[in-house]
């Protein structure tokens, strides 16, 4: 395999012989941790070298220097997925004790020579669906989404089937979800449980609603994927925490405002 170091981009990665990316974790480990650096500073330059590097917020195209990178936060809560097969990282950022909360969402993306290629963040506060970061810190601070053992790990495929299953149901009510017991839904700030054994994700779900355009983060040592989705014409991230098949925690972030 051939082992690519670029300390400018903080986007080393490791390569099959077939080229086929498949990026060391410790790699994409630095890199959201330059990527959290960045946003605590505001200086996007944290990052290493940027120049070129696509840029989105809320999905469209953004100016990196003039968006929320640029804008210093005290992050209350962050957690970070590391998908090595894809070369993709997704970080959730809470900022609830500031003078303007702010919860985040960012994915990045690497191309297989092991450079940052893209950055897309939902950046969400007042006036979005549901929005209460105190309520997010709170609850999603509370949750165990710790590191699986190896042998207990599902595949990225029962993973991310188990997102498709939740997201297809919106527009397909005859579709078997793999709901856990218990299993919890974080919207916004607002929980559908109490953190207790009876709590259930399974509860106000609309229909006729198509989840489309996604784009996966998948971290099989923690049971998770994060999907970039579409919900009809709105810019929203669905967070989910897999276990032995089953949906335990689900995350959104929707943006509703311009």
């Amino acid at each position: 395999m051939q082992h690519l170091l670029s300390l400018a981009t903080l986007a080393a990665a490791l390569f099959s012989a077939q080229g086929a990316a498949q990026c060391a974790r410790e790699t994409l480990v630095a890199a959201t941790n330059a990527l959290l650096a960045a946003q605590t500073s505001g200086k996007p330059g944290a990052m290493g070298e940027v120049a070129g590097v696509g840029y989105l917020e809320q999905f469209k195209a953004a100016d990196m220097s003039r968006g929320i990178l640029a804008t210093p936060l005290k992050l209350d809560f962050n957690r970070s997925l590391h998908d090595t097969a894809q070369c993709a990282t997704y970080t959730e950022m809470v900022a609830a004790s500031g003078s303007h909360p702010y919860v985040v969402g960012t994915q990045m993306r690497f191309t297989p020579e092991g450079r940052l290629a893209n950055v897309s963040s939902l950046v969400t506060d007042r006036g979005d669906w549901l929005f209460n970061a105190t309520g997010t810190l709170y609850w999603a601070s509370r949750e165990k989404w710790d590191v699986i053992p190896e042998a207990q790990r599902d595949s990225r495929a029962t993973i991310q089937a188990a997102a498709d299953a939740y997201a297809d149901i919106f527009n397909d009510k005859s579709v078997k979800v793999p709901w856990g017991t218990p299993c919890a839904r974080l919207e916004g700030g607002a929980y559908t449980g109490n953190g207790g054994p009876s709590d259930r994700c399974d509860v106000g779900i609309p229909d006729g609603v198509a989840l489309v355009n996604r784009r996966y983060v998948i971290d099989e040592t923690i049971g998770a994927v994060d999907v970039f989705i579409d919900f009809a014409s709105v810019p929203d991230s669905h967070e989910f925490r897999i276990e032995k098949g089953k949906i335990r925690y689900v995350h959104t972030i929707t943006v509703m405002g311009g």
